[in-house]
């Protein structure tokens, strides 16, 4: 009889602590991660079968799926991309453990190349302009003042000033009305700017 308790006691003993592991062992087969707005969950092969659950951040279940990853890994995508960007629980469960992770989906930023060119300009008084160009990418901004009559060249300088500037133009004899700028970056991009 002591010999059965004792191997129960081990027993028992064991399978404690095969349960205390296992949730460890799922978090250690398992991976999630989110890129902007496309969330991949990975299943180790030697997980089984498994239910892959993702919920809102109020809760709300979105998306319930079974897998099976027994000889394979087993990648599951999923494109939030007609969901708002924003934090969502994705629940990883099998019929011993459950694994619960939080991720966050954000909007791809745009290129550079493809942002207008932020360029401002503002009449400070009849023969003074000021010229604002911010958020540049790499220093180059060429500048030119035109006449409106004619479409003569009145100015054509170079700005060699990393991420923007600003700059006061003054004209003496000329009407702010009667001249525009043209303002081009070393991306290409351009402005033009009228007042």
């Amino acid at each position: 009889m002591k010999t059965l308790f004792t191997f129960a006691l081990a027993g028992l003993l064991a399978s404690s602590s095969l349960a205390a592991t296992s949730n460890e062992d799922l978090m250690a087969m398992s991976t999630v991660n989110a890129k902007f707005k496309k969330i991949n969950v990975l299943l180790k092969e030697g997980i089984g079968e498994a239910k892959i659950a993702i919920l809102d951040e109020s809760g709300k279940k979105l998306h319930q799926r079974k897998v099976k990853a027994t000889d394979h890994d087993v990648v599951m995508p999923y494109d939030m991309n007609t969901l708002p960007c924003g934090e969502y629980k994705v629940i990883i469960t099998t019929d011993e453990e459950q694994v619960i992770y939080s991720v966050e989906t954000f909007e791809k930023p745009q290129p550079v190349a493809e942002l207008p060119l932020m360029a401002y300009g503002k009449l400070i008084d009849d023969h003074t302009v000021n010229i604002s160009v911010i958020g540049l990418a790499e220093p180059g901004v060429n500048v030119k003042i035109k006449s409106q009559i004619g479409n003569r060249t009145i100015l054509d300088e170079n700005i060699d000033q990393a991420e923007g500037f600003k700059k006061n133009y003054k004209f003496q004899g000329l009407n702010p009305e009667e001249i525009y700028f043209e303002i081009t970056d070393a991306k290409g991009r351009s402005r033009t700017l009228y007042f």
